[in-house]
């Protein structure tokens, strides 16, 4: 198949899903990332001064049934990081286009997946003698990009992270200690730089942050409460809202929730994107009030726990237990919060 062959059934596919996503109530839609391999190095890639190697990175997977693990190619920092062109531009104005009620909604990874896969290792240091240098053009780039995002009418875009997530794991932070990290601050680094990153935002665009411990057909990559980076993650990260995986045990308890200061929505991913089962409305509404407990109700809303399909590969459930989710979700908030 060409390329504007596949591009055809692509739009059509994009349609169909924002259709779907109007008809089921939602406020916002997605272009459902159709035009991606997978969630974040389609964007990576695009970055100045970053180069796919032929080097093969696998993360390891869990489940409740087994192990796998996902390769891809890794990446080098062999230049000075920078951005020439607006990336996923016209995907996005393929959304804008499309949508009739809901706004346009863009997702884009986090900065710190630009890092957080290779380190300190990945930085090419004849390019980056000084690693400050690097930090300062990685969230002088994504600055850019988020202007340039603005300029097409982008009033939504949510940040992608697995790092933040990741660091509540201690077999995580016992890898970034190995490769010569700093395992216990690194996520302050990344904090700093995501708030370098959006500072300056245009006015009117909304930017939330997505923190995932991995999906990859039904797996998982990290587990753990959000505990270790919660007081800088909610106190000191300047996005508008924090969309959270509470979808199991994994996750964690909901008290990490304390440290979210007045005026930021928290979103619960307390409906999984795992698995077929479909949850009850009494078990959300037992767990929304849980977490109000923590955070004051009308700072909470309730969405899945992730993406349905982070990769082309998608996640072990059926489109019609998609819908069913997608139609929980949207009624168990309206008899919530009206």
């Amino acid at each position: 198949m060409s390329a504007d062959a596949l591009g055809e059934v692509e739009d059509q596919a994009i349609r169909d899903v924002v259709a779907l996503q109007e008809e089921l109530g939602f406020q916002a839609a997605t272009d459902g990332e159709f035009r991606r391999t997978s969630w974040h190095m389609d964007f990576i890639y695009q970055l100045g001064g970053i180069t796919r190697t032929d080097e093969q990175l696998q993360v390891a997977f869990k489940n409740n049934e087994g192990a796998t693990s996902f390769t891809s190619a890794a990446l080098k920092v062999t230049d000075r990081v920078n951005i020439d062109k607006t990336i996923f531009a016209d995907a996005f104005k393929f959304l804008k286009s499309t949508v009739t009620t809901a706004v346009p909604k863009l997702t884009i990874p986090s900065p710190s997946m630009v890092h957080y896969r290779g380190g300190a290792a990945a930085i090419d240091p004849t390019v980056y003698p000084d690693v400050e240098e690097f930090w300062n053009d990685l969230s002088v780039a994504y600055a850019e990009q988020i202007r340039r995002l603005g300029e097409l009418g982008c009033t939504y875009l949510q940040l992608d992270d697995t790092s933040l997530a990741y660091l509540n794991d201690p077999a995580q932070r016992q890898m970034i200690a190995e490769r010569g990290d700093d395992a216990e601050r690194q996520h302050l680094r990344y904090i700093k730089q995501l708030n370098a990153a959006i500072a300056s935002r245009p006015d009117g665009m909304a930017v939330t942050m997505h923190s995932c411990r991995g999906n990859f057909q039904s797996y998982w990559a990290a587990e753990g409460g959000y505990d270790f980076v919660a007081e800088a993650l909610f106190g000191e990260l300047n996005v508008d809202g924090f969309f959270l995986e509470y979808d199991d045990a994994r996750s964690g308890g909901f008290e990490p929730l304390r440290f979210v200061p007045k005026g930021k929505m928290v979103v619960l991913g307390l409906v999984t994107t795992k698995s077929g089962a479909l949850e009850s409305k009494d078990q959300l509404k037992r767990r929304i009030d849980e977490a109000s407990q923590y955070v004051p109700l009308d700072q909470i809303c309730l969405s899945p726990q992730c993406g349905f399909s982070s990769t082309v590969e998608g996640n072990s459930l059926t489109f019609s237990d998609e819908v069913a989710k997608l139609r929980l979700v949207v009624e168990t908030a309206h008899e919530i919060w009206g």
